[in-house]
């Protein structure tokens, strides 16, 4: 592979990763680019980020182009296609020649000559691009724009065509990147003097905060290694606002690493008080350790267990709930981690985050009487608008208030059924299935008087109280 420019070929190994060992894209691409300098490592995060991004189109392309099914690919094959599709395709100023010719040799070496069908299709492409599907139903927006096919119809349904293409066009575009100024060291003002990349504040809801305007490696600048930023959207950054702890307090951090909003916390309270961490993976949790050190947190104890098993006998001012995702949340800002996570159940999340909240529900507390006036706080970090509505609890003076759930689905009895644009139609988003509201009893055959467009429309028969939602 010594034809092979640096780049091309930690996006390779990326990519690799990413699709055969379910590898987090960002993470693969630090362990992989180390010894990158900064340019190289900016046009590998570009390859890699974006080949991950755009799999479904790619695997289009592929098809189209290699008249055979992606699963008859070898993998190594597969990737090097995909990567100098990538290339060829959605990104401007690539030499083809140079495309084609690395492309075939990061194939090589892969079984049954595929070098030669990636040198074949390639070739091709230059030639003869196919064009994606047209972005006028669900099936053909989930290709022409990277999606999965379910989550493109949940959304059509819930917010129409329009704005699902809106949405789908908006999380592929380059999302910014923002610094929080690690305040335990330096400030915002100070920060922005010493990088040297244009900056602009992150707002006054966040004064720690800046947003980069340009091309910047976050991770490789020597401000990064010496603790006086982290890179943080400001999204996140606005949970520890949120929770608004205060210097002093003991705060309570589930599901804790890689530790963007843990660090966060405990510089708004100066580093003084106590936080507990805690993350179910060693690895993760090592992690985090380590960036509590270069973020100088010394406040910080890190458990590795399970959240949604530990228990405790003391009791704190505040707790963060910040389960594992759906990885579908902020597409632009996340365009590498967040792309290709590994397959399980789609509704496993929410039936965790509800375990992860009921068993906490009376960990915060409010302690002492000097403390009467402020109520504790449990904040659970918002979720992508694709998401399923977890249930979310917020403590105030003791009292316990949980957000509506909505009525049951018939088919997997859980509290998720929504209406959709069409009147009487109803679906499921959390088993995703589809659902009639009739006027004629499935289960007796009585009649019953339905007003479709109403909130109190009869969703059970009179007679004998069976379901009047028939699957379609």
């Amino acid at each position: 592979m010594s034809t092979v420019t640096p780049a091309r070929r930690v996006a390779f190994a990326v990519i690799r990763r990413v699709f055969e060992q379910g590898a987090y894209a960002d993470r693969a691409l630090h362990g992989e680019a180390k010894e990158l300098d900064p340019r190289e490592r900016a046009l590998a995060m570009q390859l890699a980020y974006g080949t991950v991004q755009r799999r479904l189109s790619l695997d289009h392309l592929v098809e189209q182009l290699a008249g055979r099914s992606v699963d008859e690919l070898d993998p190594r094959t597969l990737a090097a296609l995909r990567l100098g599709l990538y290339q060829l395709a959605f990104l401007d100023g690539m030499a083809a020649h140079a495309v084609v010719g690395e492309s075939v040799e990061l194939a090589k070496g892969g079984p049954g000559g595929g070098h030669k069908l990636v040198n074949a299709v390639l070739r091709r492409a230059t030639r003869e691009l196919p064009p994606l599907p047209a972005d006028d139903t669900p099936a053909g927006a989930a290709v022409a724009h990277s999606y999965p096919p379910w989550l493109v119809e949940l959304w059509w349904e819930r917010f129409g065509a329009d704005t699902t293409r809106a949405l789908l066009r908006a999380g592929n575009e380059p999302g910014e990147l923002a610094l929080r100024a690690n305040t335990l060291v330096t400030t915002a003002a100070a920060l922005a003097a010493q990088l040297p990349v244009p900056t602009r504040p992150a707002g006054d809801e966040l004064p720690e905060g800046l947003v980069v305007d340009g091309p910047f490696d976050a991770h490789a600048h020597e401000l990064w290694r010496a603790g006086a930023y982290a890179a943080q959207s400001r999204a996140s950054m606005l949970v520890a606002r949120a929770l608004d702890p205060q210097p002093g307090e003991r705060v309570l951090d589930l599901c804790a690493a890689p530790g963007g909003k843990t660090t966060h916390l405990a510089a708004l309270m100066q580093d003084t008080g106590a936080i507990v961490a805690v993350e179910r993976h060693a690895g993760r949790a090592s992690a985090l350790r380590r960036t509590c050190e270069r973020l100088r947190c010394s406040t910080i104890e890190v458990l590795v267990q399970d959240a949604a098993r530990y228990t405790t006998g003391e009791l704190f001012d505040r707790v963060l709930v910040d389960p594992p995702c759906s990885g579908r949340g902020d597409r632009a800002a996340r365009a590498g981690p967040g792309q290709h996570r590994r397959g399980g159940a789609r509704g496993a999340a929410p039936r965790r985050h509800a375990r992860l909240l009921d068993l906490h529900a009376v960990t915060a507390r409010e302690r002492g009487a000097d403390r009467r006036d402020r109520a504790a706080s449990r904040v659970r970090a918002p979720r992508a608008a694709s998401s399923r509505p977890d249930r979310r609890l917020l403590h105030r003076q003791d009292a316990v208030v949980t957000d509506e759930l909505g009525m049951a689905c018939p088919n997997c009895k859980e509290p998720w059924l929504r209406p959709t644009n069409l009147a009487g139609r109803y679906r499921c988003v959390y088993c995703l299935h589809r659902f009639e509201l009739v006027s004629v009893c499935p289960e007796c055959g009585e009649h019953s008087t339905i007003v479709r467009m109403s909130k109190t429309a009869l969703m059970s028969c009179n007679a004998c109280a069976a379901s009047m939602l028939q699957e379609i």
